[in-house]
């Protein structure tokens, strides 16, 4: 009998329950907390990848409302395009730029941060956004199991190229969008492509537990740079083109439960503001949030250093990181 595996899902139970809850009491206007605050980003440069759709998009036009220069990311620059045109519409004030960005090739990824670095001489905020889900079994351009590769590797590469800029920021802050899902996730050191026993489930968990490890050790290798602070976050249980890998019963039955109970992105970009925008967490780094707070009931899993740093170890290798980015 696998008694891990019944503990862990014993909990994940409990907490879809409690976000079950929180999204129920939504109907009535509680539960969800919005960031009021009226916190302003003039003069701050916002850099967000997949920001052309969903809550990357909803997180850029709000960004942009505070004041700040947002650099939004985007695979398709045709698609990136008609989002910003889409958030200029609504805000006329909002300074924006798309530029290409695919998380999904090391290439890709490093021909981005040369230019805009070769842009921009400060970045006061990132939003690891992007995101892949429950897809099948594909590899990126480097071979790496997709979901790993994109939603932790590709940030992981994105981030360590960016810190030099981010340093002569007085408040830069590195923001990871993760999912409450890692907290069923394992990471599979010795298979870390799943290359034996595929799970479109175990590895987008897996690439989820990896943000929030990650976050981890960043807030320790940064603590020479104080200015510098590192979040992770559940934005909630959103209905988001995420899903359009799922099919089958699969899909009907996430898309049922979503229609009825998930939250829009208005409510799924707040804990990202949190994170970004509110002044008494600036001294705060390497936890997690959901819900516009500090949430500290995680699984072992999602608070073990020695595996986090194990992680980061791996990921230097496999994204054969320059010792000039090393941290």
């Amino acid at each position: 009998m696998n008694f891990r595996r019944i503990y862990v899902e014993f909990v994940m139970t409990l907490m879809f329950a409690k976000e079950f809850t929180l999204n129920l009491l939504r109907l009535v206007n509680m539960g969800r907390n919005r960031y009021l605050k009226d916190t302003k980003l003039d003069g701050k440069v916002v850099v967000i990848t997949g920001a052309n759709t969903g809550i990357g998009k909803r997180t850029a036009y709000h960004l942009s409302l505070r004041g700040a220069k947002v650099i939004m990311c985007s695979r398709d620059v045709t698609k990136g395009a008609i989002a910003a045109r889409d958030i200029r519409a609504q805000n006329p004030k909002a300074v924006i730029e798309v530029m290409q960005l695919n998380l999904s090739s090391l290439s890709s990824i490093r021909r981005f941060a040369k230019e805009l670095k070769e842009r921009e001489s400060k970045i006061d905020i990132l939003v690891n956004n992007a995101g892949v889900m429950m897809c099948p079994k594909m590899t990126t351009d480097d071979g790496f199991e997709l979901q790993l590769g994109t939603n932790h590797l590709g940030h992981f590469l994105l981030t360590l190229l960016l810190i030099d800029t981010m340093k002569t920021s007085s408040d830069a802050r590195i923001i990871t969008v993760s999912s409450m899902h890692g907290m069923r996730g394992q990471i599979h050191f010795d298979d870390i492509n799943l290359d034996s026993n595929y799970s479109p489930l175990d590895s987008y968990c897996q690439s989820k537990l990896a943000n929030i490890l990650f976050t981890r050790e960043l807030a320790k290798r940064l603590s020479d740079w104080p200015n510098i602070k590192a979040y992770v976050l559940h934005p909630g249980t959103i209905t988001t083109d995420l899903f359009r890998h799922l099919s089958g019963i699969t899909a009907i039955i996430y898309r049922t439960i979503g229609y009825l109970f998930n939250i829009d992105t208005e409510l799924g970009v707040q804990t990202t503001l949190y994170c970004a925008l509110d002044p008494d967490i600036r001294h705060e780094s390497g936890h997690y949030y959901n819900n516009c707070r500090k949430d500290n009931c995680l699984l072992r899993e999602a608070t073990d250093d020695r595996s986090a740093r194990r992680l980061w170890q791996l990921s230097q290798q496999l994204v054969d990181l320059d010792d000039n980015y090393r941290i």
